[in-house]
């Protein structure tokens, strides 16, 4: 994939708007028999991956029963080994092509193998691959300058480190460094990482192990406007609403905002001390099933944390780099200003790479001791993450993202139109949910083996789509940035098929 990457022109990039498979008759040939007559039609591609020369997948199969460890798990019942990435769409080692609307857990930001990232990462290996930062190199400091740009003002200095779940954990440390205090609040559905300490600010039960963890961590009400006991058509900065419920909110206003955030309060006087540490959330929860916060919510409980000595931190993780469309930063459509910023995933398009923005202030506090990461701040990772933010711009992403966001949202809205099982969708730009139930009324989730067959189904016709929220039953949807309405018609195309025949 390097090879082609580096040899594939910008101008062809750029003027390619969707793909053609190497020939029709080889996708014809591996698609399920049972689609073959009235199958969705996938856009074109002229992009021919290269032969494939890794591990046969029965091989693949027994060392990874023998030697990977259990936790390391796959989807699907028969896993996708894929090959080669190009752009929006993955290469098996079969030769057949998937539209990739997952982006490696929204972290293929820019596309996969974008000729730019690879050829400043090669260029980059040829020079220098790592130091540590007890010595100087220029692409971090290079790095640093671009990104405190993008941000407000007095969020301008940085700390880099290698994942999200790392970063967070580093936000929660300064937080308690630069407080005295010890506690931190997060939101129930949360999923911050799987660390030692993030382990207490993730609240989904199914990723918590059985030993004590998350000391000195709380949890308040998830405000769900769908799922939550408080919600309507007005609550989300969306064109996606909830249309369900009764609402007595006025367009632009949620009264429901208030509500949860009064339990915030409740939860916070009866379980906290007077002073606490932070608060950490995500605008739209990932892992959590593309949860949408209401309206002021974020505002009014960065308020109230704040009266209590707290620090506001925004897990950006997903959220950032332009996704959401409207603004670069979820926090920025929120409404709010954190002080501590937290990213990862997209940053660098797939290289390990994690960050933690804040005031001089702040970072301050972590000079009590000493604290360091080996690879952080990595050369390669630092070139990589310059050229996504240089590709972000020069191909205008976040305005694609809000385009395409809203086309999307309003092709998978007739989905929810047609299909009762289809229960709410949500979302902003490319970070969208569609979460399935079995009752629209009771909002009971659809059955984990209906579930599961419109997910395999969608893979079997050429769609590779996110699962997640508590009961496994919303289709996360967050492609590459680059996809095309093309793209977008076949994924409702996938969509409806697998749904007629469910119901």
């Amino acid at each position: 994939p390097g090879e082609f990457c580096f040899t594939f022109t910008m101008l062809s990039w750029r003027k390619a708007v969707s793909c053609r498979f190497a020939t029709a008759k080889a996708w014809r040939a591996s698609a399920c028999g049972r689609f073959l007559s009235d199958e969705p039609r996938m856009p074109p591609c002229d992009f021919k991956p290269l032969p494939f020369e890794g591990m046969p997948r029965d091989k693949v199969k027994a060392v990874r029963t023998a030697h990977v460890n259990p936790a390391v798990f796959s989807f699907y019942k028969e896993p996708v080994y894929i090959h080669q990435g190009h752009k929006q769409w993955l290469f098996d080692s079969a030769g057949k092509r998937y539209l990739d609307l997952f982006a490696g857990i929204v972290t293929v930001g820019v596309g996969h193998c974008h000729p730019k990232v690879v050829q400043a990462a090669r260029e980059q290996q040829e020079k220098l691959w790592h130091t540590t930062n007890i010595y100087w190199h220029s692409k971090l400091h290079e790095y640093a300058e671009r990104l405190v740009a993008l941000l407000p003002d007095d969020l301008n200095v940085v700390y880099l480190c290698n994942s999200g779940s790392e970063a967070n954990e580093l936000a929660m440390v300064m937080a308690r460094l630069h407080t005295g205090a010890f506690d931190i609040v997060s939101l129930r559905n949360a999923y911050h990482g799987m660390s030692p300490y993030t382990m207490g600010v993730t609240a989904l039960g199914t990723w918590n192990h059985q030993f004590p963890n998350g000391f000195g961590c709380h949890q308040t009400i998830n405000p769900d406007v769908y799922r939550g006991p408080w919600g309507g058509s007005n609550c989300r900065e969306s064109i996606a609403q909830v249309t369900d419920r009764i609402c007595s909110c006025s367009p632009g206003n949620c009264n429901a905002s208030s509500k949860y955030v009064e339990q915030l309060d409740d939860m916070m006087k009866h379980s906290m001390p007077k002073k606490v540490a932070g608060f950490m959330a995500e605008y739209i929860q990932g892992v959590g099933g593309s949860v949408h916060l209401p309206r002021g919510f974020l505002p009014k409980a960065y308020d109230l944390v704040r009266q209590k000595g707290g620090l506001c931190i925004a897990d950006e993780v997903q959220t950032g780099f332009g996704r959401l469309g409207t603004h670069f930063w979820g926090f920025q459509q929120a409404g709010v200003k954190p002080d501590i910023v937290v990213m990862a995933k997209s940053i660098a398009n797939g290289f390990p790479m994690g960050a933690v923005v804040t005031t001089s202030e702040i970072a301050k506090s972590l000079t009590g001791a000493t604290h360091f990461n080996t690879y952080g701040g990595n050369p390669i990772g630092c070139a990589a993450a310059i050229a996504v933010l240089d590709v972000i711009e020069e191909e205008k992403l976040q305005e694609r993202c809000l385009t395409l966001g809203d086309y999307f949202l309003k092709k998978l809205l007739t989905l929810k139109d047609e299909y009762q099982v289809v229960g709410d969708v949500r979302g902003t730009g490319l970070m969208l949910g569609m979460e399935m139930v079995e009752d629209r009324e009771t909002r009971r989730p659809l059955a984990a083996e209906k579930m599961n067959k419109l997910w395999e189904d969608t893979k079997d016709l050429g769609m590779l789509v996110g699962k997640g929220g508590l009961y496994g039953s919303v289709f996360r949807i967050k492609p590459p940035m680059c996809i095309t309405e093309e793209d977008v018609d076949f994924a409702i195309a996938v969509f409806h098929k697998a749904l007629k025949r469910l119901v």
